[in-house]
This record gives C-alpha cells, sequence and structure tokens, in this order.
C-alpha cells in the first residue's frame, strides 16, 4: 500500500468510525469505488486491501458501539449464515493453498453484507444510500470517460487502478478501479436503477445519476454492461404492469421449454449470439456452461481445484483453472453444488422478500412500493450479469448492499382473520348485564 492509499485508508476509517449509523456506508462505498485491490496491507500470507480493513474497522464500531440488526435475523440472514458454513466446511476438500483465499472471499461478503445490514434499517436509510451511490459514482464515471477516449487510467497515477488500459477492435475499454472493464459497467448498470428512483421528486439528482450510470456502461465498451442495462430497464418498466407479474414468469419458462425443442443446441447457446460491441466471447461463456455439465461428476459434492481442462484456453493469472465468466458456476467450483444452490437459494429469497415487502405495502404511497420495486430490478440486474462474469473484486460490494437493502425491508405477519361461523365468547366482565325495563306501568 503506497502513502495515497495508506492516507484514504485512515480517512475512510475515521469517517466509519465517526459518521452516525445511516451515514455509515458512505466511506464503505467509497472505498470499493475508488481503489484497486492492489493497494493492500501485507502481514505475512495475508493481504488486506482497503476493503477489508474497512470491514475491519466496521466491526470494531458496531461491537463499541453495541449496533445491532434491526428487528432481528431474517430468513436472508440464516441462508448467508449456511452459504458461510457451508463454504467453511467444504475447503476440507480443497489443497491447503486456498485456505487463505478462500477465507478471504468469504469475510468480504460477511463483513460487508451485516455491515450493511446494521447500517440500513427503514426505507429512508435506503433512500439516502441511492443518493450516495448516485454521486459516489460521478468522479468514477469522468475518470472512466478518459480513460476511455485518451487511454489514460487517471487512477493509476496515484496507484488506485491499473495502469494499462485494454482496447477491443481499437477501442479502450474503462476499468477505472474494478478488477475489469465489465465489472465497472456492470456496476453502473446496476446502480441505474437508484437514479431512476428519484425522477418524480428529484429531477436533478435522478438525471446526474442516470447519466453517470450510463456513462460507465459506455466507457466500458463491453458487451455485458449493456445487457444487464436492458436488463433493469426492462425491470423497472414491469412496474406499470406488475400485477401480470406471475402470468409474465411463467411465460418466460414456457419460452426456454419451447426453445429447448426447437433449437438444435441448449438453450443457453443463445449466449453466443450476442456481440453488441464487435468484441463478446458469447461463445466461451455458452461452452463453458456444456463444459460444467459434462465434468458435472467432478465438482458437484464440494468443489474442484482443476478446471483447465473444461475449455481449450485458461487464463494468465492461473495455471490450474480456466477463465470463470459465470458466477453460478464459480460457486460450483468453490463449494460444489450444495453451495451453487445456496448461492441461488439466497437470490430466490431476496425475490422472495421484496415480493412479500409489496404485498405488506400495498396501502402504502407509491413512492415506497416502487422503492421496494427498485430493489429488486437491481437484484434482477445482479441475477441477469452473473451469467457472463463472475464478481472478483470489490463489486461483490454492490451486490451485498442491494441483498442488506432488501434485508432490511419490514414485513408485518398478516393480520388474523375472524372465523365468522364462531359465535362470540364474552367474559364475565364484558358480558351485558340486564336491564330492568323502563316502561311505563299504570299504578
Amino acid at each position: 500500500m503506497n502513502a495515497f492509499g495508506f492516507l484514504f485508508a485512515f480517512v475512510m476509517s475515521a469517517l466509519l468510525v465517526r459518521l452516525p449509523r445511516n451515514l455509515a456506508p458512505l466511506p464503505i462505498l467509497m472505498g470499493a469505488s475508488y481503489v484497486a485491490l492492489s493497494q493492500q496491507l501485507e502481514i505475512g500470507p495475508l493481504h488486506f486491501p482497503v476493503g477489508r480493513v474497512l470491514i475491519a474497522v466496521g466491526i470494531f464500531r458496531v461491537m463499541s458501539r453495541g449496533e445491532r440488526i434491526a428487528r432481528g435475523v431474517n430468513s436472508l440472514d440464516r441462508i448467508m449464515i449456511y452459504l458461510a458454513i457451508w463454504s467453511i466446511c467444504s475447503l476440507v476438500f480443497h489443497k491447503p493453498t486456498v485456505l487463505i483465499f478462500r477465507l478471504g472471499i468469504l469475510y468480504d461478503a460477511l463483513g460487508t453484507y451485516y455491515l450493511f445490514r446494521i447500517f440500513i434499517q427503514k426505507p429512508e436509510d435506503v433512500r439516502l444510500v441511492f443518493k450516495m451511490v448516485c454521486l459516489i459514482l460521478l468522479p468514477v464515471a469522468a475518470t472512466m470517460l478518459v480513460e476511455k477516449f485518451k487511454g489514460v487510467n487517471l487512477l493509476s497515477l496515484i496507484g488506485f487502478g491499473e495502469a494499462e488500459v485494454n482496447s477491443t477492435n481499437g477501442h479502450f475499454r474503462a476499468q477505472g478501479a474494478f478488477g475489469h472493464a465489465i465489472l465497472a459497467g456492470n456496476v453502473g448498470a446496476v446502480s441505474l436503477p437508484m437514479a431512476v428512483y428519484f425522477w418524480r421528486k428529484q429531477r436533478k439528482l435522478a438525471l446526474t445519476g442516470i447519466a453517470v450510470t450510463l456513462a460507465m456502461v459506455f466507457a466500458s465498451g463491453s458487451s455485458g454492461p449493456i445487457m444487464t442495462t436492458m436488463a433493469v430497464i426492462g425491470a423497472l418498466a414491469l412496474w406499470k404492469i406488475r400485477g401480470s407479474l406471475r402470468a409474465i414468469r411463467w411465460g418466460a419458462v414456457f419460452v426456454v421449454i419451447g426453445l429447448s425443442f426447437l433449437m438444435k443446441d441448449p438453450p443457453y447457446f443463445l449466449l453466443a449470439r450476442i456481440d453488441i460491441t464487435g468484441g463478446s466471447t458469447g461463445y466461451f461463456r455458452a461452452q463453458l456452461i456444456k463444459s460444467t455439465i459434462e465434468h458435472f461428476n467432478e465438482w458437484w459434492l464440494a468443489g474442484t481445484d482443476f478446471t483447465r481442462h473444461w475449455m481449450p484456453s485458461g487464463i494468465p493469472a492461473n495455471g490450474e483453472h480456466t477463465d470463470m465468466t459465470n458466477y453460478y458456476i464459480q460457486m460450483g467450483v468453490w463449494g460444489g453444488l450444495l453451495l451453487m444452490l445456496l448461492f441461488m437459494g439466497l437470490l430466490v429469497a431476496g425475490f422472495n422478500r421484496v415480493g412479500k415487502a409489496l404485498q405488506a405495502n400495498k396501502n402504502a404511497p407509491a413512492d415506497r412500493q416502487f422503492l421496494i420495486w427498485t430493489l429488486g430490478a437491481i437484484l434482477f440486474g445482479h441475477v441477469t450479469t452473473f451469467v457472463s462474469i463472475s464478481y472478483f473484486d470489490q463489486t461483490v460490494v454492490f451486490l451485498y448492499l442491494a441483498l442488506a437493502c432488501i434485508g432490511s425491508l419490514q414485513i408485518l405477519p398478516p393480520a388474523p382473520v375472524p372465523n365468522p361461523r364462531r359465535a362470540p365468547t364474552w367474559s364475565n366482565k364484558m358480558a351485558p348485564r340486564h336491564v330492568p325495563s323502563m316502561r311505563f306501568q299504570p299504578s
């Protein structure tokens, strides 16, 4: 960690300790947006990027203040716990060399999620986080546009980003402080609904956020973020016909079943036909799914430490694995079928909670209902992009931010329905007493 990284980590840590609860997500989000993972403290075999330092500081803060999750642990929190338990148990089946790496990933996921769950407790906190993201990403979008047009990553001048700028077909692909241009663009795409939420009441903030997030998608020069943008826009558009959502879901299921009969290849090979920017590798992503199915016996129990033979190409950073451009498959490689299903279950529980929150708030103002719907659209954006990329950098912060916001939604139990057939019972105190007649009687 250089001097700029140390200074940034110190300032963000101080803010995290001193800020009130509802503003505490600010330094965590700034750390995820502005600083690459290469800025890290190395203590023996342990590596602590700025994000992990902030998680440790955040844990110290909540323990010293006695802060807790509002309204206790819910189903989403429990699935996170199960996922963490199996992640640790599955390490028994892996090489000791991956122990520290996997524990670091688990630390990032659990730490980020539960800190956000503590800091975000009510709808007003969710709205405030939306504002934070719209404004925090403004400098990110500006530097990415410079990187896109000039081929210079300004963040690399202080060590906060990669100096080498990738290009495809003669066009630069900006990545800012993130690990890849696709991840940088996806952060903009999944943050777009946060800006759209303010359209009716805070038009200037909405326009700023929309411009910022779309600029990040454009500067990334990647098809994946564009597809994610289309997904979140489509999810937001369904707000007008939300009463027909059940029919739409079943329609999508029948379309997939129909395509499986009409296509020579499985439906997931439609990924091979997507190429918006002229440099997409959709065929690789489709073939990876096919190879994963073919090698099911190698990873289903608890994952595998070798996937290099699954695909004809690998990655320079690791000679034992192929490029895992699918987050669901990545979970399977890490912890087998059970970890993959737990991760999918976490996402399903998120959507289920959004649906229950909408039902519980059906008589609430439209602004409250649309806030809940926006969280569902953000989660749908993440779910869509997982098919084309794995989150291997600080992008996971934005995933667990969305899940924590959904976890904070208050869902009241339905009121008991009285049984009309059951006659009312009266207690001795409440039973009506005999009242003597007041009729006039002649003497």
